[in-house]
């Protein structure tokens, strides 16, 4: 699966334990724990797929199983899409203009 990108219009703060994320178009603030600002801060260009994700997730976590890491990491990631934190990869169509905002950045 290819990761979403980050909405240009949300910003990112590291806080102790994990990240605030702050959609200045929506003024919605979002928290995410240690693992959350992990997958945020490895959206591409650092990662371009979830398998890659989750295999780095899974050598920072060795005692977790990788179908595990992927279904929570992807369970997140449609989280974020819903929020309109995140958008889809590029080059996906959608009709919906607030996260077609997204693609054209």
């Amino acid at each position: 699966m290819q990761l979403p990108v980050r909405n240009p219009d949300v910003i990112c703060r590291t806080v102790d334990g994990g990240a605030v994320l702050l959609d200045t178009g929506h003024e919605v603030y979002y928290g995410l724990n240690a693992v959350g600002a992990f997958i945020w801060e490895h959206l591409p260009p650092v990662c371009q797929t979830l398998e890659d994700m989750s295999a780095s997730l899974g050598a920072l976590y060795p005692e977790v199983a990788v179908e595990a890491i992927r279904t929570d990491a992807r369970e997140l990631l449609d989280d974020l899409l819903a929020a309109r934190l995140v958008c889809p990869p590029v080059g996906t169509k959608t009709c919906d203009d607030s996260i077609a905002r997204c693609s054209e950045s």
